[in-house]
């Protein structure tokens, strides 16, 4: 089956562990609004066989070395899990290694649980702390991003929790305790990562004529990120990397 794919970057060095090539797919159920990449969110995109796509990562496997590979973005990649399943055989024919990074907002459906479990890594997106915020900020709640989570420790799957701090919503010590209720003590979370709101795809909105909800607000001082990646680390139950 064809995938729907939103464009491509080589050499990523955030998306996982090591250099990765990764893979933005096309469609996102939630509308977050300090999102960069609104022009992910229709289901539109290129068409790829798996058998393209692996072709276009072949090339950069010299640069992948012991820990790069591949990974699957968005937009949310798992409302494409049945495509993503399929490159998953390829892959692993070739000896390469793949990661997710989704929101968790899908169903745990057979492919999803499938390509979530062979991962080598889930970079799983924690927005906000509770239902009402997942439902205002996002459009959807939280319920199925703690399945997700649930699944993931289930499983053992090396997880990746990641968070945006976006100033005057979330950037507090007291806002971010209520986040550590979901984590501590997961035995599959490696590392919890604070990302810092920016404004590199306000650009976007105005191209495609949506509203930004968040046109007047400065991007996250990183001193500020910092000092609060330090604290969150600080209480949690188990050690986590920074």
């Amino acid at each position: 089956m064809n995938g729907y794919i939103h464009s491509f970057e080589s050499m990523a060095a955030v998306d996982g562990e090591g250099l990765r090539y990764a893979v933005f797919l096309s469609g996102c159920p939630l509308r977050c609004i300090y999102c960069h990449n609104p022009d992910t969110w229709k289901g539109e995109g290129m068409a790829f066989s798996p058998e393209e796509l692996l072709k276009k990562v072949i090339a950069y496997k010299p640069y992948f070395k012991n820990n790069g590979g591949v990974t699957f973005s968005g937009g949310e990649p798992l409302l494409q899990a049945e495509f993503i399943a399929e490159c998953v055989e390829l892959l692993r024919e070739k000896n390469i290694n793949y990661a997710i990074d989704t929101s968790g907002a899908t169903e745990l459906n057979d492919a999803v649980k499938y390509v979530l479990i062979n991962a080598q890594t889930v970079l799983l997106d924690l927005k906000f702390p509770d239902n009402d915020s997942y439902i205002k900020y996002t459009g959807k709640g939280i319920e199925n991003v703690l399945k997700t989570l649930d699944f993931l420790e289930k499983n053992n799957v090396p997880t990746r929790i990641r968070t945006v701090v976006i100033p005057g919503i979330n950037d507090s010590e007291e806002k971010l305790l209520k986040y550590l209720v979901h984590i501590n003590n997961k035995e599959c979370v490696y590392r919890y990562e604070l990302l810092p709101f920016h404004t590199m795809g306000f650009f976007k909105y105005e191209k495609l004529g949506l509203d930004n909800p968040l046109k007047d607000t400065m991007p996250l001082d990183m001193n500020v990120r910092d000092r609060l990646q330090k604290f969150v680390n600080s209480k949690l139950a188990k050690g986590i990397d920074i």
